[in-house]
């Protein structure tokens, strides 16, 4: 997955886009891994299974909203948007998943929910976002990944990734996110965000609390974009060669709590690895795929796996004296 700021261009483009299942110089594949049966499993998609995790979200949505409507103080409020940070980006998952077409067993379904649904909420057009991210797949490890900018500003100093994380957790980082999103904004592209916020907005104006809104904007402000920098550092920004043709080396997995689950890797984000080594992997089955791969030992004598967030951070830190002159 890159990097979930909203993303410009038409929002009326349906239709998928041939799927990119790997970068195109990739030294290691799924299939150099597994057999075809071992495979096929993985590969199956399932609508019950999409709907399973998009309740997931929608119910803990709803009960960060709950919480403090029916106990409005200052410790609800920020247990609901904490929780509603978290499920943002699980929001961001889901329509990246239908991205590459494979969340939904049925094809419109991965259109519906993915653009006006998920891709609503967090105003991003999912068109405009396959665009860009199936290019992530395709030259991933290679100097033409569109994410490698980012993925370069780690490691980095201490003192560098404590600015920005208080830039993420002051607003600084969010209310930059916004002010992209006013300056682009354009009725027709932003036609799904405008559907379903006004939806969101009018089902707790129903139930008596409008004011509980705004939560969702604190949380995207204040939580989400530290949640999201959190993501990225594990998938590519503590990789050990950001330009090796091996997805061991270009990506890597973070092995999670079932608190970190719940708070900052929702719907299996944690496992990237396995995501780069298959998109036509649906997110539900990666856990799956990562225990197996475990099994085969894949992931031996390789730096790929991070023991939980916190481990994230330490490998996102280098001393300054080891840090190239540029960083």
């Amino acid at each position: 997955m890159t990097t979930m700021t909203p993303a410009t261009g038409s929002a009326n483009a349906p239709g998928s886009a041939p799927l990119v299942d790997s970068s195109v110089g990739a030294a290691v594949r799924l299939s150099d891994v597994l057999t075809s049966e071992e495979i096929r499993p993985f590969m199956a998609r399932s609508d019950l299974r999409a709907w399973w995790v998009v309740a997931c979200n929608v119910l803990l949505i709803t009960a960060a909203f709950t919480l403090t409507a029916l106990w409005p103080n200052p410790l609800t409020v920020l247990a609901s948007v904490v929780v509603l940070g978290g499920r943002q980006l699980g929001m961001a998952v889901i329509y990246h998943d239908c991205a590459h077409g494979v969340f939904f067993r049925t094809r419109w379904l991965n259109d519906l929910i993915g653009h006006w649904v998920a891709g609503g909420l967090l105003n991003t057009s999912m068109y405009a976002y396959r665009a860009y991210h199936l290019k992530h797949h395709q030259f991933a490890g290679t100097k033409d990944d569109p994410d490698l900018g980012i993925a370069l500003a780690y490691p980095t100093s201490r003192a560098s990734l404590k600015r920005k994380i208080t830039r993420d957790l002051t607003g600084q980082t969010g209310v930059k996110a916004i002010r992209g999103q006013i300056a682009r904004f354009d009725v027709r592209r932003n036609a799904p965000f405008l559907v379903v916020h006004t939806a969101l907005f009018a089902s707790l104006w129903l139930a008596g609390v409008p004011w509980a809104y705004a939560l969702w904007w604190v949380a995207y402000v204040f939580v989400h974009q530290f949640i999201t920098r959190l993501r990225f550092m594990g998938e590519h920004g503590v990789a050990v060669d950001r330009l090796s043709d091996d997805a061991r080396e270009n990506t890597c997995t973070t092995e999670v709590s079932w608190w970190e689950r719940l708070l900052v890797a929702p719907n299996f984000v944690n496992y990237h690895l396995e995501h780069h080594l298959s998109a036509a992997v649906p997110c539900y089955r990666l856990p799956a795929l990562h225990a197996l791969l475990v099994a085969k030992g894949f992931f031996d004598h390789h730096e790929c796996l991070s023991r939980g967030y916190r481990h994230v951070l330490t490998k996102a830190v280098r001393p300054a004296a080891e840090l190239p002159a540029a960083a």
